[in-house]
């Protein structure tokens, strides 16, 4: 079985300008911010980022917006970081707003291989603006297509060294649902103990899914 565990280096090699990135956390509680700071460190600019919120400043993705290296967030809110806000006005930072449930059934829809989905939240308001709308028995729905991305870094509390994960309560959020939706996934974790060690009932990602696996190194 293939050793799932790298180092920050070898992280940072899978970085590139312009990658679309996925990120869980719900107001940075399940973001992998060792994972955030390796991305820092690493350079790279030019990045699309596809999460819930922004978080703060400093905290979650907080750090990639001050730096000025993110061109575009695909978010539900972020009213909790000043500097998003400064960005957007000044239009250094594209922000696309979506509702938080649709943002999930995006992401869900691009792991599942589906074209996109039809729903009602948001119509008449500017989040119908520039989509496609359909009649269907009488009643107006909204199209709304699939997320993806280049890379998912998730937050998890144990993992295997199959790459099984385990999540710690609500850090839990949106990381199980985008390790579905990018071509590669990699899980920052507190613990990984011995293949088979986590009860199956216990799994919530599969490590089918998990590319690979990085601990903070102290």
């Amino acid at each position: 079985m293939r050793n799932k565990k790298i180092t920050a280096e070898t992280f940072r090699e899978l970085l590139c300008d312009g990658m679309h990135i996925m990120f869980g956390g719900f107001m940075g509680v399940g973001t992998p911010e060792y994972l955030v700071a390796e991305i820092l460190r690493s350079g790279v600019k030019e990045l699309t980022l596809i999460g819930n919120d922004t978080a703060f400043i400093n905290k979650g993705i907080g750090p990639l917006i001050s730096s000025g290296r993110v061109k575009k967030v695909i978010v539900s809110h972020i009213g909790t970081n000043q500097e998003t806000g400064e960005k957007m006005i000044s239009g250094e930072l594209d922000v696309q707003l979506v509702p938080q449930g649709t943002l999930a059934e995006q992401i869900r829809a691009g792991g599942a291989g589906l074209g996109g989905f039809l729903t009602q939240t948001g119509l008449g308001t500017v989040v119908e603006e520039n989509k496609q709308t359909l009649i269907i028995d009488g009643e107006k729905w909204l199209l709304e297509h699939p997320l993806r991305a280049d890379l998912a870094i998730l937050l998890a509390d144990n993992a295997d060294e199959a790459g099984n994960l385990t999540y710690n309560l609500t850090a839990r959020n949106f990381n199980p649902v985008m390790a579905l939706a990018a071509d590669v996934v990699v899980a920052e974790v507190r613990n990984i103990d011995a293949t088979g060690s986590i009860p199956p009932e216990h799994v919530v990602t599969p490590g089918a899914l998990v590319d690979y696996l990085m601990m903070e190194e102290q």
